[in-house]
């Protein structure tokens, strides 16, 4: 019998692993002739979308949404770029689908590449990738990466790939379903509604979108076709997207020099919100004022492709866990007064997914934006002049433990 060993790992370090491949070299994928996707396949008039088991994933949606926790792969015309990403895609018909394809995404950019050069674009879509290929794919990586040399420098050995049957991309060997075609640069149709990550539907959001082409389909026998129920919490883009985001977000201030230790994208923010946490000992060394920290991160964050999504930054001291919520709101509602601790940004780019972007009081592709600093005036002068109203600082450690074996020989869960 094969034996299992269980292993445990923080967010943190979840984030660390993914972010780890961005200091080493990239490793070459090794090249299969086959896979287990290979084992069956559709082409011409025998494709039909409409017989896949695409649920209708909201009442309210306009069509079944087949893509929704798939890996489309695109690369540039003159192949030096290769993209993993992941962008929602309905099906239109027997062997068309309409996808989002927004402004600043790698998919947007290679399709405005392919453009120029007056040809659709070669395309895959892969359901049941590897784990650390999916996560890739909703990281948002800096422009020219291409994830599977990514992916491989991050686990230490080579993925897989075989060459697609009808294109010159590559794609995970040992896929659960694979569709190849094209991307046109030409030909739109009809998509949305659809309830997204941020938790609405407007029956009426109906816009025009390229149309992808599926020319031939391989798959396992039994394949699995792996969906995400987007919508309120909790589903993968608040348990990926927000959290890898908030992962590069914190990379690029560190590179920049600015003194955040960590950063993290709060659940409950449905991924508007990142909390960084602030080194106030180098914020003091450094005599930043309130105003000019605000304006520092802003311009590294809501600049960078990371911050697209991103609306509301806040900033919080080292007492804060960012990756617990509570603890996030705990600071944001007591220590930052609205408006004077606060520095809002109408001239950057907005991202037009969040209902009160493309449906509020303001330009959906633009501003909106804001840095809210939770750090008390005492933490930029001579550190916190505080202590915590709570069980963990309010009481000594010998009635701390007393509650706590009270309370598990009641059958409660520890207090920590």
């Amino acid at each position: 019998m094969a034996a299992w060993r269980i292993t445990t790992a923080s967010m943190r370090e979840i984030l660390d692993k993914m972010l780890s491949a961005s200091e080493l070299s990239p490793i070459d994928p090794s090249v299969v002739s086959t896979g287990p996707v290979k084992e069956n396949s559709l082409v011409g008039d025998e494709i039909d979308l409409t017989a896949l088991p695409a649920p209708m994933i909201h009442q309210a949606d306009g069509g079944r949404y087949i893509q929704t926790f798939g890996m489309h792969v695109v690369q540039t015309p003159d192949g030096k770029w290769t993209n993993w990403s992941i962008a929602r895609a309905m099906v239109h018909d027997k062997n068309h689908l309409t996808g989002l394809v927004l402004e600043p995404q790698h998919l947007w950019q290679i399709h405005q590449m392919w453009k120029k050069e007056g040809k659709d674009v070669p395309w895959a879509l892969c359901f049941g990738v590897p784990p650390a290929a999916i996560m890739a794919s909703s990281m948002p990586i800096p422009d020219g990466v291409t994830e599977a040399g990514y992916v491989s420098a991050m686990t230490g050995r080579p993925l897989e790939l075989f060459k697609s049957d009808t294109n010159e991309l590559y794609v995970p060997a040992n896929s659960e379903i694979v569709f190849e075609g094209t991307l046109s640069i030409t030909k739109t149709g009809d998509e949305g509604p659809f309830g997204e990550m941020h938790g609405y539907v407007f029956p009426a959001d109906t816009h025009k979108f390229p149309v992808y082409i599926v020319d031939k389909i391989t798959y396992r026998t039994n394949p699995i076709l792996p969906m995400s129920a987007c919508g309120r919490l909790t589903d993968e883009t608040h348990t990926m997207i927000g959290a890898l985001a908030a992962a590069e977000i914190r990379k690029i201030c560190q590179l920049s020099g600015l003194p955040i230790m960590d950063a993290f994208s709060p659940s409950e923010s449905q991924v508007t919100w990142v909390a960084l946490k602030v080194d106030t000992r180098s914020l003091r060394e450094l005599k930043w004022t309130l105003k000019e920290l605000q304006k520092k991160v802003s311009d590294v964050v809501f600049a960078h492709k990371a911050g697209h999504t991103i609306h509301r930054l806040v900033l919080v001291g080292e007492d804060i866990d960012v990756y617990d919520g509570k603890d996030v709101m705990w600071a944001f509602s007591t220590r930052c007064r609205p408006n004077a601790d606060e520095t809002f940004f109408e001239n950057v780019r907005g991202f037009p997914l969040i209902p009160y972007m493309s449906h509020g009081t303001g330009p959906p592709n633009k501003g909106g934006k804001v840095v809210s600093d939770a750090l008390l005036p005492a933490e930029y002068i001579f550190g916190a002049d505080w202590v915590a109203a709570d069980f963990e600082n309010s009481y000594p450690e010998d009635i701390k433990a007393k509650v706590r074996r009270r309370w598990e020989s009641l059958g409660f869960k520890s207090l920590d």
